[in-house]
């Protein structure tokens, strides 16, 4: 075989016969793509390629398991049988996941039975319920309406949470439009300004296109948008946004004033959403109630107020000084007078909305009611913290279901009602426990205003049922079904003065001290009356309650709480919560609950199963972490605690009873420094924790800082003067430095 040497050339053979001459070939340029043919490649190369791709992103993945359902219901197993619940990560499309509100536990089967008519009840949290939900529009709906018509069973169905406006409602409505409704039930209003998208909000901001607002919500949808949204904020949170939940505290730096353009975009972005919730509504084959919304025009003052924007600095000063003339007549009850500074103060700047409500005052002193009411409706609508319907939102509700009734869209004015059941027709505290939500009565008084229209729309097949022996439950009646006793009245009225009344904005109204006293005095007379015979009664009632209407969860968690919370009877109270979760396999609540009860029975571990359980259906609830924290202190897992304390502050950093805990984790591993870090973090958030400033003192001491030991232990003193404790430890270290 012969080989050739590098050096030799290659010949390489042609496809031609030997003699024949080779034809040199040219190459042909490939001829270029135009017309339709390389616009067609544009467009597919633009659409196609990009949407395929996205596809197998998105089927990636949901196979793999990433991300969270969305829809306000979710698919479950109760008693062998599939049905439909809550969806507890609902908000997290619209809110950070921290501090997302959410549902009350709902659950109804997926097979709708011939005799069931189904209402969904939509809202924010008026419309649930707050402060109490058990005391719910929907709850007291559905009493009147299972009373009436005893042959038909009646689904209601709330699917309402706080600080959600129609952008979020309008979600809602699409899953629930699934669910073969019958009927639904709106109330809502008061959060277009201050939800999210919209013009005085701190979450997702507003924009004048209301198609990118809902391209938005419908790219957080996708398993690709919820995955994107998260490595936005593993770089960092916007910084505006919330990191704790502060209630409307977190509003006070968005006022917006009447008038200003960003409204108009507002109210053009809510009529489209509520004529689209009406539609969805029509299209599945419901009839759909649209309410006005009321507020406390009387005895909620307005929460900030800002003047004229091109009012100079000497007109503000003549202003101010008139204004404090009024003031001063006014606190010597001199009403007249009053009116008559405030009037000439209206000449300079009538846009001040605390002068139109003391003029409200004034005039409703002096007997004039219309002119009171007048003013009192010009005071919110000038409020520069929007948390109240004003009166352009109820324009849209009545424009958008006025004379609809041939297309199944019916009105009911709320409002008028109100005002109808209000002394001089001004709505005050004999409706509302504070700005917006409904006390008893007057949820009462909406459930049956609501309830007349209802029994006009009713099909045949149900109205064949009418007890006409049994008239519409009284508002005592309604009140009865539903425990609302003495201990409910008492949470209640805790929870709205401690939770609402003496927090920001309320700190900023008018005569806030004296409605802070009244409030106080009621509250003391609340407590006296709960003496353990009282809770015995009260438990009886639940008992009752229980027997006769077995499916109301409400009831059996009353019972619970009760039984471990005020009774100690903490197996029983471990029974009840067993049964509820058989009722609510989604609700992370029963499983925290049964663990904090089981953990006061001594059986730690069975308390950390339950709490692991709740935290895998709601991962970024702080208490649960906390509870959990705790549990593995008690064991002596110390590592395992902190490590839940510090999950605790990521998802909640005012969570103040974690610092105390973690601070004695530290402590018993002998991290006196770090300890004593905690602490001082922990009292940042809550300046008057006596707690946290005792023990503190007691590591400074420990310390050898008994100087600074002490003045921990004097501030303790100051916020609780009678504790024996913190005496007996002040006088031993005093007597220490000599």
């Amino acid at each position: 075989m012969i080989r050739h040497s590098p050096s030799e050339k290659k010949i390489i053979p042609t496809t031609s016969r030997p003699g024949e001459k080779q034809k040199r070939t040219k190459k042909v340029p490939p001829k270029p793509v135009t017309g339709w043919r390389l616009w067609l490649f544009r467009i597919v190369a633009l659409t196609v390629i990009p949407a395929l791709l996205f596809i197998l992103l998105e089927l990636g993945l949901r196979v793999v398991g990433y991300g969270f359902p969305v829809t306000a219901t979710i698919k479950c197993r109760v008693n062998e049988m599939d049905a439909y619940g809550d969806n507890v990560r609902f908000g997290w499309r619209f809110f950070p996941r921290n501090i997302a509100k959410e549902f009350d536990p709902f659950i109804f089967p997926a097979d709708k039975s011939d005799d069931t008519y189904r209402v969904f009840v939509l809202g924010a949290s008026a419309a649930q319920g707050t402060p109490y939900s058990a005391f719910g529009l929907g709850r007291i709906q559905r009493v009147m309406l299972q009373e009436a018509y005893p042959g038909t069973n009646f689904e209601v169905i709330t699917a309402a949470t706080a600080a959600i406006n129609s952008h979020v409602i309008l979600e809602i409505a699409k899953d629930c439009a699934r669910h073969e409704p019958d009927l639904f039930i709106v109330y809502l209003g008061n959060n277009e300004v201050v939800g999210p998208y919209g013009a005085g909000t701190v979450f997702a901001p507003l924009s004048p296109h209301l198609f990118l607002i809902r391209a938005g919500i419908s790219a957080k949808a996708t398993r690709l948008g919820q995955l994107l949204t998260n490595l936005l904020e593993s770089i960092g949170p916007e910084k505006n946004t919330p990191k704790v939940w502060g209630g409307l505290e977190m509003f006070l730096e968005k006022q917006v004033r009447a008038g200003e353009a960003r409204l108009e975009t507002v109210y053009r972005h809510f009529e489209t959403n509520l004529e689209d919730i009406s539609r969805i509504a029509r299209k599945s084959g419901a009839a759909i109630i649209v309410c006005t919304v009321g507020s406390n025009l009387k005895d909620s003052p307005p929460f900030a107020s800002l003047h004229r924007s091109e009012l100079t600095d000497a007109e503000k000063n003549t202003w101010d000084q008139i204004y404090q003339q009024g003031v001063t007549f006014e606190t010597a009850g001199k009403y007249a007078e009053a009116m008559d500074r405030y009037l000439a103060a209206t000449e300079i700047d009538e846009c001040y909305a605390d002068l139109q409500f003391r003029l409200g005052r004034c005039y409703w002193a002096m007997g004039e009611y219309t002119k009171a009411r007048d003013r009192y409706i010009k005071a919110r609508e000038m409020d520069t913290l929007r948390f109240r319907a004003d009166n352009r939102i109820n324009e849209i509700i009545r424009d958008v279901a006025s004379d609809k009734s041939a297309e199944g869209v019916y009105l009911v004015d709320a409002v008028k009602a109100f005002e109808k059941n209000s002394p001089n027709e001004v709505p005050g505290d004999e409706l509302f426990y504070e700005h917006v939500h409904l006390n008893f009565h007057g949820t009462y008084l909406l459930a049956k205003t609501i309830f007349e229209q209802i029994e006009k729309l009713l099909p045949e097949r149900v109205r064949r049922q009418r007890n006409m022996e049994q008239p519409l439950l009284t508002e005592e009646q309604c009140a009865q079904r539903l425990a609302y006793n003495d201990l409910a009245r008492h949470k209640i009225a805790y929870g709205v003065l401690n939770s609402h009344i003496k927090e920001p904005p309320f700190t900023n109204q008018l005569y806030h001290k004296q409605q802070v006293r009244r409030m106080e005095e009621e509250l003391k007379v609340l407590k006296a009356g709960l003496t353990f015979e009282a809770l015995k009664n009260t438990a009886a009632q639940y008992r009752w309650g229980i027997e006769n209407e077995p499916s109301d969860w409400w009831l059996r968690w009353r019972y619970a709480l009760l039984l471990s919370d005020k009774m100690g009877k903490h197996w029983a109270a471990a029974e009840q919560l067993r049964l509820l979760q058989q009722y609510f396999p989604n609700s992370y609540k029963t499983h925290t609950t049964l663990g904090i009860a089981l953990a006061k029975l001594g059986d730690v571990d069975a308390a950390i199963t339950e709490y692991l359980k709740a935290i895998r259906i709601k991962p970024t609830c702080a208490k649960t972490h906390y509870y959990l924290g705790l549990a593995y202190q008690a064991q002596g897992q110390l590592d395992k605690a902190v490590k839940y304390y510090l999950i605790t502050f990521r998802l909640q950093p005012n969570f103040i009873e974690a610092y105390d805990s973690l601070g004695r984790v530290l402590f018993q591993q002998g991290k006196l420094a770090e300890a004593v870090q905690v602490l001082r973090k922990g009292l940042l958030y809550a300046p008057g924790d006596v707690v946290l400033h005792y023990n503190l003192g007691i590591l400074l001491e420990k310390q050898g800082l008994t100087a600074k030991a002490i003045k921990e232990l004097q501030a303790a003193l100051r916020i609780d003067p009678n504790s024996v404790e913190i005496r007996r430890a002040l006088k031993a270290f005093k007597e220490k430095q000599g």
